[in-house]
């Protein structure tokens, strides 16, 4: 028997696996030689053991034993919206992710979509009472757990502007949560900072900050009493560093359970996370496949309740059959061939991503209480002080990006001289620049490749 064949071995310590590394480098000193420090601060060792572990981790809050395949289906035009939701549907998607900028005709848009208890989330780019309450109508006859995923401080960060102003977003937001109290209604886009260039621990503290300022003004203010509970949503993007991106998950959740807990509110969080946009490229596309691939697992592992994987052309290509298919598929192998379904939360226990999780979740709690002391999110947004720190932590990706020590393969690295892009772009790939007046500086999603194929652009023959 397998105990059997085991209990013929000493255990080995820590101490006796690092003198073991010790003597194979050979003089080689053990911190420069193995020991790395990644832009979070936090110190990478070569190895993990039972040892390092002065207390057992603590259990996540809130993680799911289950996620579903989503897809991400922006409305545009209404018919044509209709088709792709159906055809999602059809094709294996569990949840949609709508985005919309305008209002639109429900009728058109779902005419003949099949509810049967999938999940849904809007992520609409206005704020409008009367069109989300005649959404809640439509779905509170349906078959359907919908997030509304409102969002007024995000969209400030987003745009530099308020949806109307301030005192309105406010009033909107506080009559629909005393109306529908019972709905799903708070969201928290954190994917915002890392597709900006903000670290880690930079998105965690800053959605924490956020989700405070939230809460402290429903119950101040008491739009909601000591009794009643309220339930957030948390978009997440998913970058390329995998272990650190699943700990990142499991960390939000541990602090939304924390900070939660303090007002008397929902511990659980409901976490939606979609491929990060920070590192596709438009040369080498296909590598993209393998980044969202990678980045679906990350999000899997680290316990998101929906996972979105952005289309490999999504940068360069208008919304086409074949890159949702694939997108699509990607999912359905992880879940369907690639046993990702088959264990509850395979990430418990090891040493590596538990100590990952438990250092970013410290020193994104730090943070936060430092934001907190400098007046809360809003305030340090207000006076540009979160913005001037995403830049400065994008800036220094980026120095790392140019000197090669951050590799998209394709890009900076192993680059195919021959391969030519312009006359295949249908969207602008790069940041849009359309000058308007602000309230504040926005954060500005970029990604790392932009520079390089730009120059590439215009020097093709």
């Amino acid at each position: 028997m397998m105990s059997d064949l085991f209990s013929e071995f000493e255990a080995v310590s820590a101490k006796q696996w690092k003198q073991q590394i010790q003597m194979d480098l050979k003089g080689a000193d053990y911190n420069e030689a193995l020991v790395w420090n990644s832009p979070e601060g936090i110190d990478v060792k070569p190895f993990y053991h039972a040892d390092d572990q002065k207390n057992p981790p603590t259990p996540i809050p809130g993680h799911p034993n289950s996620w579903n395949i989503t897809t991400a289906v922006f409305i545009d035009d209404e018919r044509i919206a209709n088709h792709l939701l159906k055809d999602a549907l059809d094709r294996g998607a569990e949840a949609l992710h709508i985005t919309a900028e305008d209002s639109f005709d429900k009728d058109t848009v779902f005419d003949g979509v099949s509810w049967n208890g999938q999940n849904v989330y809007f992520q609409l780019g206005f704020l409008s009472e009367a069109f989300i309450e005649s959404l809640l109508v439509y779905f509170s006859k349906k078959d359907v757990s919908v997030w509304y995923q409102i969002d007024i401080l995000g969209n400030l960060a987003r745009t530099g502007n308020w949806f109307h102003f301030e005192e309105k977003d406010h009033s909107i937001l506080n009559s629909l949560i005393k109306k529908q109290k019972e709905e799903r209604l708070l969201h928290i886009d954190m994917s915002l900072f890392q597709n900006a260039g903000a670290t880690m621990v930079q998105q965690l503290a800053y959605a924490m900050a956020q989700c405070n300022e939230y809460l402290n003004h429903l119950y101040q203010n008491k739009i909601l009493s000591n009794e009643e509970k309220v339930s957030f949503s948390y978009k997440v993007a998913t970058g390329g560093n995998y272990f650190f991106e699943i700990a990142k998950i499991r960390a939000l959740r541990k602090l939304h359970g924390t900070l939660a807990s303090e007002y008397g509110a929902t511990a659980e969080c409901h976490i939606i996370a979609q491929s990060s946009l920070r590192n596709k490229t438009v040369y080498d596309y296909n590598v993209n496949m393998l980044r969202t691939t990678t980045e679906a697992m990350s999000a899997v592992l680290g316990g998101a309740n929906s996972v979105v994987a952005l289309r490999y052309d999504a940068l360069y290509h208008k919304s086409n059959e074949f890159g949702e298919r694939i997108a699509r598929n990607q999912l359905l192998i992880l879940k369907e061939e690639s046993y990702f379904e088959a264990v509850g939360n395979p990430a418990d226990g090891t040493y590596y991503i538990e100590s990952l999780t438990h250092q970013l979740a410290e020193k994104a709690l730090e943070l936060f209480k430092q934001i907190e002391q400098g007046g809360g999110f809003l305030k340090q947004l207000m006076a540009g002080q979160l913005q001037k720190k995403v830049k400065e932590a994008a800036a220094a990706e980026q120095v790392r990006f140019d000197a090669q020590e951050e590799i998209l393969v394709g890009t900076n690295k192993y680059q195919h001289e021959q391969e030519r892009m312009k006359s295949d772009l249908e969207l602008y790939p790069f940041v849009k620049t359309k000058p308007r007046k602000t309230l504040i500086e926005p954060i500005i999603p970029k990604r790392l490749a932009e520079g390089i194929e730009k120059n590439r652009l215009e020097n093709e023959l």
